[in-house]
């Protein structure tokens, strides 16, 4: 059963560049302006004509958050209760997202009294911890022949000091977080979202600094697997509550950010459709009982050819303006799911589009793959899209990106000056 577009509101939580494709997403099909609550608002989703901030202070602790989250829930139950006359149509309970594995785990463990007033499009407790381990991934794909790199698990849970296995991944190996939930609240010096480790003297000291951190989960070291940012896949999908996979789409990535916090965020993709990699990730999805947004990491292995499933976000991912831009709207899955309470026929990309952060004389410079070049150049002409360039902005808007791109450049030429043939 359809609903009327003025129905459909959105709450999300948080404050990045995914945060604010969501708010444009749902403000294109619906004219939504959304409600973001936020630590700090910082540019993504400063001066905006689609959303209200809630800042709640760089300071706020995680129950002041969720705190947050039931006042504004309640003051929309509230608003719809006195526009209805009385009891609302539960079906026009806002959306509530995140964008973050932290923020989306803060999100499950509020889960009871959240749902009061908000429909809740993410894992149970027990499918987001097995599905955002990325040593419990590589065990999931196994079981359905979805290809991963070979992986060593390295279990920080005793207090340290903790042990180094002998590894057989040969070397240099790649080594990040297990959960990316259990490693945000953890500092330290050199800290980097994922570390290329040249040996094993690189990796002794790496423990070492995570022990002294006092992290106590889990890191996962990797084979490296050859390739620059070309070699990179993404793929975005929607599982609706009857398990059906209603949205699924995917890029080509051309470039990632390098920033030690950014590092493996997609730059620049061009959509493309990604065939046997769409079919792995929905047996994966239908596998392990998925609901809700998830957005894979994948790569192609020149070795052999076979693409590689490096983790699955169990949110929708900071690039999801790709899909929007391309045809799929990534709200209207979720809407037909839980609104309209519809089973909606699956939603795919039809348009080529380059999804881009940076200026393109940058991306150039990037991809060296003079054929790929070609067909990105020919997409470019066509159809360039920059998740925070929206019409109905007004000027502080464009500016602001005008001045996040070029500072885009000074990024790149800081951190990752050329391309090299394993992208770090």
């Amino acid at each position: 059963m359809s609903i009327s577009p003025r129905d459909v509101d959105l709450v999300l939580l948080g404050g990045d560049i995914g945060v604010y494709a969501l708010a444009r997403a749902f403000h294109e099909q619906y004219g939504t302006v959304s409600t973001v609550v936020t630590r700090s608002v910082s540019g993504p989703v400063a001066d905006s004509r689609i959303l209200r901030t809630i800042e709640l202070g760089k300071d706020a602790t995680e129950e002041q958050m969720a705190q947050a989250l039931l006042r504004v829930g309640e003051e929309h139950t509230a608003r719809r209760r006195a526009a209805a006359g009385g009891s609302p149509d539960p079906r026009t309970r806002p959306v509530l997202l995140a964008n973050a594995d932290w923020l989306v785990a803060l999100i499950g463990a509020h889960r009871e009294q959240l749902a009061q007033h908000y429909h809740l499009p993410i894992l149970s407790q027990q499918l987001f911890d097995a599905v955002s381990d990325k040593a419990t991934f590589s065990r999931l794909c196994s079981e359905i022949d979805v290809p991963t790199p070979r992986t060593v698990v390295l279990d920080f849970s005793q207090g340290g000091p903790t042990a180094v296995p002998e590894l057989d991944l040969g070397w240099p190996v790649v080594a990040k977080a297990s959960r990316s939930s259990a490693y945000t609240h953890v500092s330290f010096p050199g800290k980097r979202k994922v570390f290329e480790l040249a040996d094993r003297a690189e990796l002794e000291d790496l423990v070492r600094r995570l022990d002294a951190a006092g992290f106590r989960d889990r890191f996962v070291v990797q084979e490296m697997i050859p390739g620059d940012d070309t070699a990179m896949r993404s793929v975005t999908a929607y599982v609706d509550s009857a398990g059906e996979v209603t949205l699924l789409g995917g890029a080509h990535v051309l470039l990632e950010e390098h920033t030690p916090g950014a590092l493996g965020n997609p730059a620049a993709m061009i959509t493309t459709d990604l065939g046997e990699v769409f079919d792995a990730a929905v047996r994966f999805l239908e596998h392990t009982g998925y609901r809700g947004y998830a957005n894979f990491d994948v790569k192609v292995d020149p070795r052999d050819g076979v693409a590689k499933f490096f983790e699955v976000n169990p949110r929708i991912g900071r690039n999801n303006q790709y899909m929007t831009s391309a045809g799929a709207n990534v709200a209207r899955a979720v809407v037909a799911d839980l609104l309209e309470e519809r089973r909606m026929p699956q939603l795919r990309p039809s348009d080529e589009i380059l999804y881009s952060i940076v200026p393109r004389p940058l991306l150039w410079r990037y991809v060296r793959d003079p054929e790929l070049r070609r067909r990105a150049r020919r997409i470019a002409r066509h159809r360039t899209v920059h998740p925070l360039a929206y019409g109905p902005e007004g000027v502080k808007r464009r500016a602001y990106v005008s001045a996040a791109m070029a500072n885009q450049v000074k990024k790149f030429l800081t951190h990752y000056p050329r391309p090299t043939d394993d992208g770090f």
